[in-house]
């Protein structure tokens, strides 16, 4: 069994935190008029960008790992494993929260773009840097 490339982890992990730091920023205003979570225009506490790069490299270490198994070589099939694992977990979540907790389908969809980004960007790295 080979092992993960910690490099391509680190960097997908890199990648995935700045991407979504860029959608988010992108989306701040219509995300401040769907949720209250976004509504101040306060920098986030320095704690919360290490978890976000934490829950990025769970990720990545995980993507790393299915690609590894999965014998995913080269970006065509990164980005078809990535778009069914969009589909397969935060596309179905997100539409729970939609049926079940009334956020906001544009506040999910926003989201769900976000986790799509960061899918294809960790899967690609991930899938073509062994």
């Amino acid at each position: 069994m080979t092992e993960l490339n910690h490099l391509a982890v680190a960097v997908a992990t890199v990648t995935a935190f700045l991407l979504s730091t860029a959608w988010y920023t992108a989306f701040g205003a219509r995300l401040a008029r769907l949720s209250d979570a976004y509504a101040t225009a306060e920098r986030p506490p320095a704690w919360t960008v290490v978890a976000e790069l934490g829950r990025g490299a769970l990720v990545a270490v995980v993507l790393a790992w299915l690609t590894r198994e999965a014998d995913v070589s080269g970006w065509p099939g990164a980005l078809v494993l990535a778009s069914v694992l969009w589909i397969g977990f935060p596309c179905v979540l997100l539409a729970g929260s939609v049926l079940h907790e009334r956020v906001p389908w544009r506040l999910a969809a926003i989201h769900a773009g976000d986790w799509l980004l960061k899918l294809v960007a960790i899967t690609v790295i991930a899938g073509t840097w062994r």
